[in-house]
């Protein structure tokens, strides 16, 4: 399968019971800002209003060509390596990415 078109990339953790505060705060002071600067769209993320050990990220890019790259260049970066990568697996006990066309503007 090939999209050439804009998608999501809809990404869902369950984080170790009550790492929900640590994993908030790390991702909006660290690698949300981290995303951004390796020019990656963050449409929304947050926990889930029903589960505290739940989280959710939407990214959104222009192709899987481009989400391949960018996502290299983020989660290969030293930054992310070095500060954070640890940390944050450590907060995780799975996740899942699920990746759809865009809806269209119509």
């Amino acid at each position: 399968m090939h999209q050439t078109g804009p998608l999501l990339d809809i990404r869902t953790y369950r984080l170790v019971p009550g790492s929900g505060a640590e994993f908030d705060r790390i991702f909006r002071e660290h690698a949300r800002p981290l995303l951004e600067r390796h020019g990656i769209r963050v449409l929304a993320a947050g926990p889930s209003l029903v589960d505290d050990d739940l989280y959710t990220l939407v990214r959104s890019f222009d192709s899987l060509d481009e989400r391949r790259e960018q996502l290299d260049g983020f989660y290969g970066s030293d930054e992310w390596l070095e500060s954070y990568d640890a940390a944050v697996t450590a907060l995780i006990e799975t996740y899942h990415t699920v990746v759809v066309p865009a809806p269209s503007r119509d």
